[in-house]
């Protein structure tokens, strides 16, 4: 089974990873919580402890498709100063794979030099880490194997566009009606 993989370091932004994670799952995506802290319970930055699926030294991520980075702070650092989260994000982006991030992660992919020639988003203010692309002020940015989204108001948005990129339009936009995601959607 394909599976998908969300990221929870220390200081995450709770909304950005839960959000995203529940249309994937309603979808019936195997959506994998995981935590890059040496243990399960992984704590945001607004004081939410959630608890991950599974240890990233514990993972076997090679029926991945997708990876996904939520923001928030100290969240974004503690996620970019784990190497082997940056080796695995490496080896997706050189095998074509599904990229994502939300609010100050899509910075990770802006350091790692991935983004060049690309259109990206990213919170306000960090808009120089998205070195070599384009940046958008869109809510959500689709760029060949990229997806970036600017912050914490437009995670259900951004759930919903990974589900169009991983299935199609009308899939996302039924689940959106499901869901009764009512904000006009800016795609």
């Amino acid at each position: 089974m394909v599976k998908i993989f969300v990221f929870l370091a220390a200081g995450f932004e709770e909304t950005e990873a839960l959000a995203p994670t529940d249309v994937l799952r309603r979808a019936g995506f195997e959506t994998v919580l995981v935590s890059v802290m040496g243990q399960l319970a992984v704590t945001g930055s607004h004081g939410i402890t959630v608890m991950a699926d599974s240890l990233f030294e514990e993972t076997d991520f090679s029926e991945g498709i997708m990876l996904v980075l939520p923001g928030g702070m100290p969240g974004t650092r503690n996620l970019e100063g784990y190497s082997p989260l940056i080796s695995l994000i490496d080896k997706f982006a050189k095998e074509g794979k599904k990229l994502a991030a939300i609010c100050a992660a899509p910075s990770i992919f802006g350091n790692m030099g991935l983004l060049k020639g690309k259109e990206a988003t990213c919170y306000p203010g960090y808009e120089d880490t998205l070195k070599g692309a384009e940046f958008k002020k869109e809510n959500v940015v689709v760029s060949g194997q990229f997806v970036t989204a600017r912050g914490a108001a437009v995670s259900v948005e951004f759930g919903l566009r990974l589900l169009e990129v991983l299935l199609s339009r009308d899939r996302a936009v039924n689940m959106s009606y499901k869901m009764v995601y009512t904000y006009p959607l800016s795609w």
